[in-house]
């Protein structure tokens, strides 16, 4: 059921020829928001274990997921001895254990929370390449059937940023150089003290990985995410605005709270 404090829901239109499948939704307050995309969540992942044996679950690590992974983790009957756990990005050059790394984040916030049939994180040690590689064959062994993602301020999904973001990415998994909006929004989050910490490399799922999961739940809350979310409804597909490409999904909704709406 959809929370009281839904204010509007946009459906996707048709543009430049383009059929776009999207929704939005739009949301009074950050909980609200975080309610309603677990609901849909949970009602997903119900839908896709009465039918198959393994779920398979993409999920972002960043603050502006905590309300919905605090609600999802809350929520009764949801079959988790069922589903696969993995992530979408995560630093290169931070000790395994460092608070900063995403796997961590999301073990404190989500993997420690609820009995998952199988988490798979984006390894800590060996080669860049190997762990892009090792972890491309994860991903590989079965489709995706959910992604639970953000869009960041520089309209990055994933560690996509501008600069090199591609729809059309050959490789599953990659080691990119982050931008420095990107790099500062980690401080703005209270993820790290200083720009300096952050790391200048990471490695990310590319846009096609991402694009290939059935289903895609992205909740974008916060003013100063507004800019990045006018872009991508409003402006051209283009990488110049990375999330813009979940305008062409068969199956995305993208959750809003008023302060993160274009037209507030």
């Amino acid at each position: 059921m959809k929370s009281s404090e839904r204010v509007s829901e946009v459906p996707g239109r048709r543009a430049s020829g383009l059929s776009e499948k999207y929704c939005v939704e739009i949301y009074e307050s950050r909980p609200a928001l975080g309610a309603a995309v677990a609901a849909d969540v949970a009602a997903r992942i119900r839908q896709v274990a009465a039918r198959k044996a393994e779920v398979r679950i993409i999920f972002a690590a960043a603050p502006s997921q905590s309300d919905m992974l605090a609600s999802l983790v809350a929520l009764p009957d949801i079959p988790w001895g069922q589903v696969t756990a993995f992530h979408m990005d995560d630093y290169l050059g931070l000790e395994a254990a460092a608070p900063e790394r995403f796997g961590n984040w999301l073990e404190a916030h989500l993997f420690s929370k609820v009995p998952f049939g199988a988490v798979h994180r984006i390894a800590a040690e060996g080669t860049a390449d190997e762990i892009c590689a090792g972890y491309a064959a994860r991903l590989a062994e079965a489709p995706i059937d959910i992604v639970c993602l953000g869009i960041g301020v520089n309209g990055h999904i994933a560690f996509n940023d501008p600069p090199v973001a591609d729809f059309h990415d050959s490789q599953a998994v990659r080691v990119v150089e982050l931008d420095g909006v990107c790099r500062q929004q980690q401080v703005d989050d209270g993820c790290f003290a200083r720009f300096e910490a952050v790391p200048e490399r990471a490695i990310t799922l590319t846009i096609p990985t991402l694009m290939a999961a059935d289903a895609l739940f992205c909740a974008v809350p916060g003013a100063r995410k507004r800019a990045a979310v006018k872009a991508a409804l409003e402006g051209p597909i283009s990488t110049d605005c990375p999330a813009s490409i979940l305008r062409t999904h068969r199956n995305c909704t993208i959750y809003l709270d008023r302060e993160a709406a274009p037209h507030g």
